[in-house]
């Protein structure tokens, strides 16, 4: 009874959400005259690939932890974690610095974040087992 969506679909909706977000932080550097907040889009598009880099799939047979406690697949949660953060709080530094005003910062924090959430989306989406129970955090 659900409603299934076409590939196609996912990848045009998606790659329009991109957009947006890619739109967002551009005109909040141009309309400004201040092009300090395009150093959020490179925190934004770095965040998701720690989860990549050190999901569970990669690492099954890693002897530099146990997998019992998982720590390989922790430390990429720890470097995504991070880099969101400093996505987010790297605009309200820049305003807080007064080196942007908070009309740029709001902008680019929102098209940071529709950034990052298009990229977790589109890896949810398109990940080769996302009908598993055994789906980590951020869909990875």
């Amino acid at each position: 009874m659900g409603i299934t969506v076409s590939p196609l679909t996912r990848i045009i909706s998606l790659s329009g959400f991109l957009a947006l977000g890619f739109l967002l932080v551009i005109l909040s550097c141009a309309l400004f005259h201040n092009y300090y907040p395009l150093f959020d889009i490179l925190l934004f598009l770095a965040a998701p690939v720690p989860n990549a880099l050190f999901s569970k799939r990669n690492f099954d047979s890693s002897d530099f932890m146990s997998d019992a406690s998982g720590g390989v697949e922790d430390v990429g949660y720890f470097f995504t974690g991070l880099l969101v953060t400093s996505g987010l709080a790297l605009p309200t530094v820049l305003y807080h610095c007064q080196l942007i005003n908070h009309y740029s910062c709001i902008m680019s924090t929102l098209g940071g974040v529709i950034i990052y959430l298009s990229i977790v989306v589109f890896s949810w989406f398109f990940n080769a087992g996302w009908d598993d129970e055994e789906d980590g955090m951020f869909g990875y």
